[in-house]
């Protein structure tokens, strides 16, 4: 016998409720089919799960086609790592198609886009060259660049557009597969944005801070006009960026409200492998918060991209 004074709750009086009369958030027709061998593309999407983040994907997907049909503005923001992984064939064609109007890159994305555009490779090993002092020197990557950004202040142009004028001036061998080259040879506009001393660029004698400077200020104002085109049915994609983007955007979206602009209505993305905080604040939750609609998307760059990009093309 316990020595409780209180008595185990008797259940007899609960009340229940019939299993089909209930709302339930997964039912068997969201279930995915097997993959026939055969299938096509559209028959392979067609068959995943409408549960969770392939409904999200499809979504997102429509938002994109929608805001190409409105004219409104798709921007991609990128990180290096998007770039690394070899994705820059995939956004060229969704930016030929019409599906992305405009792209921001961070300082990794567009010194790894440069040195593919000029001998197909690209991702040094820091922990073999760090030690030696060598990580970060490869030569024209440093002289190049810095002489485009010095160029670009002199014309008053950004750092985006600077490097792309430089590789098409110069066609490298690999330009098919440069998104700046691509970019600028379509009127794309690109804004590079970077902070003093994040970029390998920086530590050559050959860097000027002023120009630096001036460019990628002139690219946050560019992006701000960009981002005014969002309103009314825009998407801002996150691709890859932890820090510098997701703090250029969050800036871009206060002074372009600031100006007047409603800037309401527009969804935003963030893809990574892993969620950080500030995309998940700066780009999926505060920019939209009342008015759109935000979406977070968790795995590799390699493979989530090119599920964006089919969900867009063939559903």
């Amino acid at each position: 016998m316990s020595r409780y004074k209180q008595e185990p709750l008797d259940f007899t009086g609960v009340v229940t409720y019939g299993l089909a009369s209930r709302p339930s958030k997964v039912a068997a027709s969201d279930f995915g089919r097997p993959v026939d061998p055969d299938a096509t593309l559209t028959e392979f999407l067609d068959g995943l799960p409408a549960i969770l983040a392939v409904r999200d994907l499809r979504d997102l997907a429509k938002l994109i086609r929608e805001a190409k049909r409105l004219g409104r503005a798709v921007i991609g923001g990128l990180g290096g790592h998007v770039i690394k992984t070899g994705l820059s064939p995939i956004l060229i064609d969704l930016m030929r198609r019409g599906f992305i109007s405009g792209f921001a890159m961070n300082g990794s994305a567009m010194i790894h886009d440069f040195e593919i555009a000029i001998v197909g490779s690209t991702s040094e090993d820091v922990d073999a060259s760090l030690g030696s002092g060598s990580f970060g020197m490869a030569e024209e990557t440093g002289r190049v660049i810095n002489e485009a950004a010095r160029a670009g202040a002199a014309s008053q142009i950004g750092l985006g557009e600077a490097i792309g004028r430089r590789l098409h001036a110069m066609k490298p061998p690999y330009a098919e597969k440069s998104l700046l080259c691509a970019a600028y040879e379509a009127r794309v506009p690109v804004t590079v944005h970077v902070a003093l001393g994040t970029d390998i660029v920086h530590i050559h004698p050959s860097a000027d801070g002023a120009s630096i400077g001036q460019t990628t200020y002139h690219d946050f104002r560019l992006l701000c006009s960009l981002a005014r085109e969002l309103d009314g049915g825009g998407v801002y994609l996150n691709l890859g960026s932890a820090v510098i983007l997701p703090e250029v955007f969050l800036k871009t979206v206060t002074v372009v409200r600031n100006l007047g602009s409603s800037l309401q209505d527009f969804s935003t993305a963030n893809f990574d492998f892993v969620q950080h905080y500030r995309p998940l604040t700066n780009v999926v939750r505060r920019p939209v918060a009342g008015s759109g609609r935000g979406f977070s998307f968790t795995g590799h760059h390699e493979l989530m991209l090119p599920l964006l990009a089919a969900a867009i093309l063939c559903q």
